[in-house]
């Protein structure tokens, strides 16, 4: 039977114990959540590698053993990159780090620089005052060097001749730079010209001519080409471009034959010959009118002269020979001139003629650019054609027709440019390629295949986080949730109309409610539970409807109390 409010009023409650207690139900389920997700947080931390970036690089030992020990003195946490040439530390302080160095004077470096000249001493000697000027210039060069990305670290040497004030004693400034490259890293020709240039640049006097570059290896750099041109050999920048040009044709032929004999199934090589000579030609040609066209007259002079006759001086040259001509006498009778008996002096004619005629002339001025291309010669070999019985799977193979290789013929002349006047040559052959004949292989298993063990190991790293994920998941936080769900699904589980049926069938008989506010069966009085907010509040609603007098003796009670 069930037990009578009075009853229930007056037994007293016995103590339980914390962890059976709601709250502490509840805080038992916070502690498991807690753990499970900070044992995930855990796993991810593991998996995450710190991220350190690069602090400084291309140091000096005196540099390095400088900022480790500041490194150290911060409590900073730092390590070495591979073969020790950067100094690594977490990525988020490495700007406050640099900031902080940096005040103290680190890096310094291994050149010195004109910082030299502010600690000059009293009574310096001009000799001194002369050495500390050209390492300062030394050390600066070599920092500007220093600051190309291939250029690990750099020395220079300078040769400053003593000035004279006689011509022939004069002497031209030298200079002398060793390069340590970084590793696996080289100068191209136009990055070696550029160094030169700047220390030609910054000596007065001093000519590209009369600077050396060598590298750590020995290696000359600054090797001028001969003035003659003789023995003068292609450049790096040369050489690729035929390099480029032949592949591209290679390409272009490839391109072109592939979709008409399948992938896999053609082969070409091409050969270019480079002028990389830059030829200037001036020319001047002479050459007559011919006759049919009328000769043009560019210039024409005519001289016509007419005079008495004079005599000629003869005789013994000297002061009796040179006597003055006689007196003139007019002739006696009067006759006019030319009349009979007159004496007539006729004098001698001379006519001159110039012509000058127009000559054709043609001026033609030629200027070939280098790079342009001699001669083309390609070879492409073409396999035979395969066939694959599908029922069989045997494999056939036979040549190409004649009219496929004329055709393939006329398109590699097309795509590589064939010129037969340059002198162009091109060959097709159709020959069976090795293993043409053998039977399609699939290839090893994908779990054998050693290419795909990178791939598999991060898979699988990926798959074991997972698998302690889920273990985390199934074996400690559903445990855990699994009461606190349970009451929720039988909490929704039961509407409120079903409740108030149940009650209106039997209004006499005493409800008890359970945890959760559900009606429990009497069978089931003597198993302890422990009654909820809910629960309590529901059994004291009605036990003030059944008996009010009960009630308000026990809140009179609560009142005389207080």
């Amino acid at each position: 039977m069930a037990a009578t409010a009075d009853e229930l009023l007056d037994t007293p409650e016995q103590p339980q114990p914390f962890l059976k207690t709601p709250m502490g139900k509840k805080v038992l389920i916070g502690g498991g959540v807690a753990a499970a997700l900070a044992l995930i947080v855990a796993v991810w931390l593991w998996n995450q590698s710190p991220d350190y970036r690069v602090l400084y690089a291309n140091y000096s030992d005196k540099d390095g053993g400088a900022i480790t020990a500041a490194l150290d003195q911060m409590g900073v946490k730092y390590k070495f990159s591979e073969g020790g040439s950067a100094i690594l530390v977490p990525a988020e302080q490495v700007p406050d780090l640099r900031l902080k160095l940096a005040s103290q004077g680190l890096p310094k470096g291994g050149n010195v620089g004109f910082e030299l000249m502010e600690n000059q001493k009293l009574g310096v000697s001009q000799f001194l005052e002369q050495v500390n000027y050209q390492r300062s210039l030394e050390g600066e060069l070599a920092r500007s060097i220093q600051s190309l990305g291939s250029v690990a670290a750099a020395r220079v040497h300078l040769a400053l001749p003593k000035p004279s004030v006689f011509v022939r004693d004069q002497q031209k400034p030298t200079a002398s730079v060793l390069l340590n490259l970084q590793s696996g890293r080289a100068l191209d020709p136009g990055q070696v010209s550029a160094i030169v240039h700047l220390v030609a640049s910054s000596i007065p006097e001093l000519t590209v001519g009369n600077v050396t570059v060598v590298d750590q290896n020995g290696n000359l750099l600054s090797e001028q080409p001969k003035q003659n041109g003789l023995n003068k050999q292609l450049d790096a920048t040369q050489l690729k471009y035929v390099e480029t040009v032949q592949q591209n044709i290679i390409k272009q032929v490839e391109s072109l034959i592939t979709p008409i004999v399948g992938k896999g199934n053609v082969r070409a090589e091409a050969t270019a010959e480079i002028d990389f000579a830059q030829v200037d030609t001036a020319a001047e040609m002479y050459k007559p009118n011919s006759p049919p066209e009328p000769q043009a007259i560019r210039s024409q002079q005519t001289s016509e002269q007419t005079g008495p006759a004079t005599g000629n001086a003869n005789g013994i040259p000297g002061a009796l020979s040179n006597q003055p001509p006689g007196v003139a006498t007019a002739p006696l009778d009067g006759g006019a001139p030319g009349a009979p008996g007159t004496a007539q002096q006729t004098g001698p004619t001379r006519k001159d003629a110039t012509t000058n005629y127009e000559v054709d002339k043609t001026i033609r001025y030629e200027q070939r650019p280098m790079g342009g291309i001699k001669r083309l010669t390609v070879g492409v070999v073409v396999n035979y054609r395969r066939s694959v019985d599908p029922n069989t799977g045997k494999v056939t193979v036979k040549p190409l027709a004649a009219a496929e290789v004329a055709q393939i013929n006329e398109l590699v002349k097309q795509a590589m440019g064939y010129s037969q006047a340059r002198g162009d040559t091109m060959s097709v052959a159709n020959a069976p390629f090795d293993g043409v004949d053998r039977p399609d292989d699939a290839g090893p298993d994908w779990y054998k295949d050693p290419a795909n063990l990178p791939l598999a190991m991060e898979v699988g790293k990926y798959l074991l986080i997972a698998a302690i994920i889920a273990f985390l998941y199934f074996r400690i936080l559903r445990p855990l949730l699994r009461p606190v769900m349970h009451k929720f699904d039988e909490a929704v589980a039961m509407p409120e109309e079903e409740k108030e049926e149940e009650a209106e069938e039997d209004p006499d008989a005493v409800v008890k409610l359970g945890e959760d506010g559900q009606p429990i069966d009497e069978e089931q009085e003597e198993a302890p539970r422990e009654r909820s907010y809910r629960a309590n509040l529901a059994l004291a609603k009605e036990m003030a409807r059944d008996d009010p007098r009960i009630v308000a003796n026990v809140i009179k009670a609560w009142v005389g109390s207080e």
